[in-house]
């Protein structure tokens, strides 16, 4: 157990939330888009945004109004190997597009970006998704091209779900999910709404909506309504966190693929730290997105005492109380930090501060259990992790002795490209044995990535984003080579369309995704894979083609990237260049390669 204060551990001093929460609260009765506060004697600076009380602000269409988001807003919200984009809550995404299309947020942020300030975006109930948005594009905006400005923050106060398992991911693979911090009620059912189909809760969302609005004199009277939406947003909190356990504990059986096809499960996951607010002053800190998800889920449920109108009410009005009670919870500093999830009690009379916090949540064994299951699942891909990074040595070993072969292949005047090709050495056969090593063990690698079993942090890592473009440097034209010189034939196809294996698609991502790279800025290690296709083709139906790759190969050979044996007579690029037109040859770019 870390004895620390909150502020110091999540970056973000107590005086700050307290401010960031009473102007989230504030923010609901300016009828502004935004409250832009500043402190006097300090480099903060506050944007609060409103939430909104309309269900077409949450909801688009049934089940979940979810979408793609918007690439060109949201870059780094995806998986960089497996391409799969980010899942937004399409309702939010609109209110924060019009937001950043129609105020002065853009130019606040830039002015307070390019001064060094530290920006808080903050936001209560759907301002909190607001707040969200706004600090990702700024992330993306402002941080990325230029780290060494000042990390924006947020913090949200009883915010729903926004955004999927991809944003979690993609905000902890670029160390930006410390900058998110969300405090939640126990019983406050706001953060939980989106865990439920619209069609599900239709019938009481706007009049919840309304209670809910601060602004409004509305209160939700008849108590069968309350009950209905708060068991039905529950009912599907349970489907959620269940199918989750399952995955969690490793479950393999078919029945779970039966449940998921045909019921509607919600794609919105939490992310960054969540503080759950027991209501009696302590703060129990979460950083795992699993747990999160279900204590989400448990932390909602009732004992047979509290399942009375009275109550129900006081769980409406629990949305309301953040204010009361962070002046208290950060006065009195009881924090527990639920780090070792692994070694959680099951047992409700354990005497460890941690059984103690869970038991002022409601957590009893089975939901310990999920918890349990959660800090295993994130110890195994540090485990994993380890376990192949225990490979580094092994990979660069390998690689020295392929890079090895690459310059006695360039002694004998050909290429290791062309010697490989026709494999008729006793190194070549060395080399393709190294080939088929390598290859099994970066086909693990990806494999494991596409399955989410290494940390969110792995395809980001430096180390391994610099091994990653050494091994494909190197590996890809001999595999390439393998596949022109053995394996090509009228049903296989080209290389790039039906050959090129996960392990380069992969590891050039990696690189284009670390550099800042478009889609295809590193493709220089499959220079012969073009060649190989251009050669069978006549010269006026690929010119255009033929022009691009000479200025990218110029480009790669000056820079490094691929290496001046393409230029050796006995290659196959140079063969087939000097069968192309005159004309073409004397005003190439590369001309002067051959020449030297």
């Amino acid at each position: 157990m870390v004895e620390e204060r909150l502020g110091e551990r999540i970056g973000l001093r107590e005086d700050v939330i307290q401010r960031a929460c009473k102007l989230s609260m504030k923010a609901h009765d300016k009828g502004k888009p935004y409250l832009h506060e500043k402190t006097r004697g300090t480099t903060d600076v506050l944007l609060a945004f409103p939430g909104s009380w309309c269900v077409d602000d949450w909801y688009t269409r049934d089940p979940f109004g979810e979408v793609k988001v918007d690439v060109s807003l949201f870059p780094c919200i995806r998986s960089v190997g497996n391409e799969e984009i980010g899942l937004v809550n399409e309702a939010f995404a609109r209110r924060f597009d019009a937001l950043l299309n129609r105020s002065s947020l853009a130019t606040e942020v830039e002015k307070a970006m390019s001064e060094g300030k530290q920006i808080i975006f903050t936001g209560h109930s759907s301002g909190g998704a607001t707040a969200v948005l706004a600090a990702i594009w700024c992330l993306e905006k402002h941080i990325r091209p230029n780290h060494s400005q000042t990390m924006p923050l947020c913090v949200t106060f009883g915010s729903p779900l926004a955004g999927n398992h991809v944003f979690s991911h993609a905000l902890r693979r670029e160390n930006w999910s410390r900058c998110f911090v969300h405090f939640v009620m126990r019983h406050d059912v706001v953060p939980r709404i989106t865990l439920a189909p619209l069609s599900s809760i239709q019938r009481w969302l706007q009049a919840v909506l309304e209670s809910l609005n601060p602004r409004s004199q509305f209160h939700l009277q008849d108590s069968s309504a309350a009950s209905g939406f708060l068991l039905s947003v529950m009912r599907n909190a349970l489907s959620v966190a269940s199918h989750a356990a399952c995955i969690l504990k490793g479950c393999t059986s078919l029945l779970l693929e039966t449940v998921a096809s045909i019921v509607d499960l919600s794609p919105y996951r939490p992310f960054g730290t969540f503080i759950f607010c027991p209501g009696n002053g302590k703060l129990v800190v979460v950083e795992n997105p699993d747990a999160v998800l279900q204590l989400l889920f448990f932390c909602l449920q009732l004992s047979p005492e509290e399942e009375n109108t009275e109550f129900l009410c006081k769980m409406m009005r629990d949305h309301f109380l953040y204010e009361s009670e962070l002046q208290e919870s950060l006065h009195m500093q009881d924090v527990t930090y639920l780090d070792s999830l692994v070694n959680i009690p099951l047992e409700a009379h354990s005497t460890s501060k941690y059984s103690a916090a869970l038991n002022d949540l409601g957590i009893m064994a089975q939901a310990r259990l999920c918890l349990r299951a959660a800090g295993e699942l994130e110890r195994q891909r540090m485990e994993n992790q380890r376990r192949i990074d225990s490979n580094r040595d092994t990979i660069k070993e390998a690689l020295k002795k392929i890079h090895d072969y690459k310059t006695s292949c360039e002694i004998r005047k050909i290429g290791y490209y062309d010697t490989f090709k026709l494999q008729k050495d006793i190194t070549d056969f060395n080399a393709n044995v190294k080939r088929q090593e390598l290859s099994g063990i970066w086909d693990e690698i990806v494999e494991m990535i596409k399955r989410y079993e290494l940390p969110d942090g792995f395809e980001g890592g430096k180390e391994w984003v610099e091994l990653g473009t050494l091994f494909r440097r190197l590996m890809e034209p001999l595999d390439i080579a393998n596949y022109y010189g053995h394996l090509l034939n009228e049903d296989t196809g080209p290389y790039m369309v039906k050959a090129r294996p996960k392990r380069y698609r992969f590891t050039q991502k990696w690189r284009e995704h670390a550099e800042g790279m478009g889609a295809g800025g590193s493709a220089e290690t499959t220079f012969w894979a073009e060649v190989e296709e251009l050669r069978e083709k006549g010269y006026d139906e690929v010119k255009g083609e033929v022009l691009r790759l000479e200025e990218e190969l110029f480009g790669w050979v000056r820079d490094g990237w691929v290496g001046r044996d393409v230029f050796l007579e006995g290659s196959t690029f140079a063969k087939w260049w000097k069968t192309l037109p005159h004309e073409h040859r004397s005003g190439s770019c590369i001309a002067a390669f051959f020449k030297n």
